[in-house]
Formats: structure tokens, sequence, C-alpha cells
């Protein structure tokens, strides 16, 4: 039996954008008392809800509890740009790729993970939440249209398609003529997060209980494992944890876990004078061609900037850390829409990765009959989906093959010593950030 006491919980501020746009949600049902549940997962994120609804479909008449400490759709299941990728997505290189063998592993395991999705976004009624739109790669400067060969040629070896675009022809897509050059893949899925996943957990509360606003303040595992809040209990014999970075908080993977913000910004809608002057198509999102630029997505009447990576190992950030990196994003939207003029930002927000120093997932069973799913790279939309559903099916104990690819990858390495964590990690962001240059 051991015992782990929350050394934090889970307290993001500023709205997100996304949840921002929706209808606010019902109000949420909060864990008081004393419960019990076949299954337990902690954190309703994409790794969470995707292991209930898997669970859901593989023991069916087992009571399955999902518990959050916010409400749903308002942490970092909410706080992403809404790119479900299926293509390799390496945010530490110059140009996405990895290695040709485990790349090819990886788009098959994020395409799983992108059906799994799309069935539910069927099951639900979730389609306008969920468009196989494709994504934009742009690049503003030479330096970044030879990053794009270096990525297409990758593509190339993978056997995977991809369209070359000069600045003219993104120009009629995106409206501006900042870029001089890109690549469009059409594997990648837009999603609007907040909504999708608010839309999952409301389809699965028919076959799982939700309890959100409820932050585990302490685990017990052992032949039953508890978790407890500041109101209740609720007790299982198997528990999944997919809360990402806060497994830290729990002491598990201790100095593996890399925890960095990136920062989002929303417009206010856009007239339709602007509209008309912008031009361009309704809904596109484009990625940078180095990794650390800015990344940039019209949805409809609005637009959204991302970029800016700061280093949080307290997980957390503040709104004067929003509001100052908001002024970035107010610089490179004015670069790259002069024609907007002065276009007000109605929501700014940032937003936690974890991310581990070899790319690795948290992933397996860590304890008897405790497994977890997290520490996504930044791609927590698609990775959180696939690990979530792996965990699900690690712990039934089925026969996907995809769950013996998840456990042969490494564990997280172990960081740097201090104080060359704590020096050395933000230098090393400023560093590639300064590289990004006009991209950013």
């Amino acid at each position: 039996m051991s015992d782990y006491e929350a050394v934090r919980t889970p307290a993001d501020t500023s709205m997100p954008g996304w949840y921002g746009i929706l209808p606010p949600p019902k109000a949420p049902e909060v864990l008081r008392g004393r419960h019990k549940a076949d299954w337990l997962i902690v954190g309703a994120g994409f790794a969470g809800l995707a292991a209930a609804r898997r669970l859901s479909q593989l023991v069916p008449n087992e009571r399955i509890v999902v518990v959050d400490a916010q409400r749903v759709g308002w942490g970092a299941a909410g706080r992403n740009s809404g790119f479900m990728i299926d293509l390799p997505h390496e945010l530490g290189g110059e140009h996405y790729a990895g290695s040709h063998d485990r790349d090819r592993t990886r788009i098959r395991m994020n395409r799983a993970a992108i059906e799994f999705s799309a069935s539910a976004a069927d099951e639900y009624g979730l389609q306008k939440f969920f468009v196989r739109a494709g994504k934009y790669h742009g690049a503003a400067t030479e330096h970044g249209v030879a990053a794009l060969g270096e990525f297409e040629k990758h593509l190339t070896g993978l056997g995977e398609p991809f369209e070359r675009l000069d600045g003219p022809q993104l120009k009629k897509i995106t409206g501006t003529g900042f870029f001089v050059g890109g690549t469009f893949t059409p594997g990648t899925v837009m999603a609007q997060p907040a909504g999708f996943i608010r839309g999952l957990a409301e389809g699965l509360s028919r076959r799982v209980q939700l309890f959100e606003n409820s932050p585990i303040t302490s685990l017990q595992t052992g032949k039953l494992h508890t978790a407890k809040t500041a109101e209740g209990e609720i007790t299982a014999p198997r528990l999944i944890l997919t809360v990402n970075g806060h497994l830290e908080s729990f002491g598990f993977f201790k100095k593996r876990l890399l925890h960095v913000f990136t920062y989002a910004s929303m417009t206010r809608p856009l007239s339709k004078s602007k509209q008309a002057a912008l031009g361009g198509k309704p809904h596109w999102g484009l990625i940078p061609a180095d990794p650390m630029g800015s990344t940039i997505r019209r949805s409809g009447d609005r637009i959204v900037v991302r970029n800016t990576f700061t280093y949080n190992p307290d997980m957390s950030t503040s709104e004067k850390q929003i509001r100052r990196i908001g002024a970035a994003h107010d610089r490179s939207f004015r670069a790259r829409f002069p024609m907007l003029g002065e276009t007000p930002m109605e929501f700014r927000w940032g937003g936690h990765l974890c991310l581990s120093l070899n790319s690795a997932p948290a992933f397996g069973e860590i304890e008897d009959r405790v497994f977890v799913a997290g520490c996504c790279n930044g791609l927590g939309t698609v990775q959180g989906t696939l690990y979530g559903m792996l965990a699900a099916d690690l712990a039934v104990g089925s026969n996907e093959p995809m769950v013996a690819d998840a456990l042969k990858e490494p564990a997280p390495a172990r960081l740097y010593p201090e104080p060359l964590m704590s020096i050395g990690a933000p230098l090393k962001l400023w560093a590639m950030q300064k590289r990004a240059g006009r991209e950013l």
C-alpha cells in the first residue's frame, strides 16, 4: 500500500478562447461523500475521456468514474490550437521529422487515434468540432522554405502525400502575403478542442459518471485504490491516471517531466468589412516552418495566434505573464494581417505542455492495477487520445497490438540536475525561439 499527497493541483488561469465562445456549461457535479466504482480515471482531458470511452466499449457493464480538478475543456484540453496531427511533429527539431522507422510507427498510431476520435464525433454528433481539413506549413523566410524542403524530402521517403505551395497560393488561402512558401499535408484534423472535449464528455455521460471541480488531494493505492478530495472520496480496484504533467504532482516520474507553457490570443469576431479586406478561406490552420514560430488559425470570423514557450516547473502561469506575451501575439498578428488594422483580442491564455528530454511518453502500469497515460510532448489532442485508449486496453488485457508498440517506448529520460535545468531550459527555449526569426 502506498500513499501519495498531491503537491499541487491544476489551477489554470484566464479563460481559453475555445471555451469562451461556447455556451456556458450546465452546473458541475462535484465529488461529495463516499463512492465506489470498478474503474477510476483521474483527469478528463483527451487521454482521460479516450480511456473512459474505450473502457465503456471493453467492459460495458462495469462502473466507470472520471474525476477532474476543473471543468471539462477548461484545462489543457481546451487550451491547445486544435490540430490533431497524423504526421511526425517533433517540437525540438528544425523541421518536425524524426527517424523513418519511428515515424512510420508514429503515423500509424496517430491515425488510429484520429479514427477513434472520428468515431466518437460520429456517435455523438460532434462533426462541427472535428473537421478533416489538413494543415498548412507556412514559411516566412528562405531559411523556412529550406526547412520545409527537408520536411518534404522526409515525407517522400515515408511515402506520404503533400502539396508544395508558393507565396501567392498561400495568400489565396490565408489572405496574407506574409508567407513566401508552404507545404500542405491532408491528414490533420482541425478540432475545436473545448467544443469536442465537452461534447465527448456529454456523450459519454450515459455510460460514465463524471465529477468536475473536484481536485484530488491524495491517493492511496493497494488492493483497492482510494482518491480523496476536499469533500469526498472514491474507491476502485483499478486506477488510470491521465493528468499529463501532474503525474509528478503525485510523486510519479520525478525529475523526468519538463513543464512548458505556450500561449495564444483570439480576436474578437471580425466584421464583414474586415473579413472582405482579409479575403482567403474562412477556415484554415497553419503551423510555422520552424517549430518555435507562430501557429495561426482562422476559424470563421476569428483568428488565433499562438507563439512563445516558457519553462514553468511549478506547472502554472500568471495573468501578468499572459499579458506580457500577448504583446508578442499582437506584433505577430500585425505583421501578418496589416489589412485588419487594430483588431482587439478578446481572449488570451496559456496552456501547460508536458515534454520529456527524449520525447518519450509516460505510459504503462506503474503499480499493481495503476496505469498512466501522459507526457504527450506537445501533441495532447492526438497522443493523449492514443495513450488514453491504449491504457484502457492494457488495463483490461485486450489483444490490441498497439499496446505492445507503446510499451516498447522508453521511459521519459531523467532531467539534468539543478541548476542546469532552471538556467539551461529557459536559455534553450530562448535560443530556439531566436532561431525562428521572422517565423515568430
